[in-house]
Parts: structure tokens; sequence; C-alpha cells
């Protein structure tokens, strides 16, 4: 019975016309987070003692107490970024489950 409501003559025109262009923009969204969460994560530094994630340089007393507002904001930029990437990656696996038949 559940197959007979998810065959392609029961699909609403809305649906049929909608869902994939709603897929393409989850997906464009995934690609961005993807990006953002790399450059954050590469502008961090580290928390060990060592040099920076992409000079290497050592850091002196200066530059360890100058970036702890700018490493905070990173950090809760990539955990927002990091959770819509991970909402946005469950609404895509669940639109391609509900209606499967649809072209991508």
């Amino acid at each position: 019975m559940f197959k007979m409501l998810l065959d392609d003559r029961l699909i609403p025109v809305w649906v049929s016309q909608s869902f994939p262009i709603i897929r393409i923009v989850l997906f464009c969204l995934v690609v961005v987070c993807a990006i953002i969460l790399i450059v954050t994560t590469l502008l961090q530094h580290s928390d060990s003692e060592g040099g920076d994630v992409i000079t290497g340089q050592q850091e002196s007393y200066y530059s360890k107490n100058k970036g702890g507002s700018k490493d905070a904001k990173l950090k809760l930029i990539t955990i927002i970024v990091s959770i819509i990437a991970v909402v946005c990656v469950v609404l895509y696996l669940i639109l391609r489950l509900i209606y499967p038949a649809l072209p991508m």
C-alpha cells in the first residue's frame, strides 16, 4: 500500500516540480558549508604549544593573547555551520527516501 502512495501518478504536480529544486538548493548549501568549515578550521589557532596551522610559525606572548576573541568567533562559526550542514544532509536524505522516483 505504501508503494502505491509513492507511485508517480499520485505525486502532486507541485511536489514533482519543487522537490528537485529543493534538492539542488540543499546540495549547494552543503557544499558552501563544507568550504566554510575548511576555511574556519584553517584560520583557527591550535590549542597545543607549537606553530600556526597554515604558516607553522611559533607564537609569541602577544600573539597568544590577542587572538582569543577571534578564535572564539571562529569556533562559534564552525559549530553553527556544521549544524546547518548536518540538517541539510538529513533533509536531503529524507527527501530522497520519500520520493525516490523524482528526477534528480
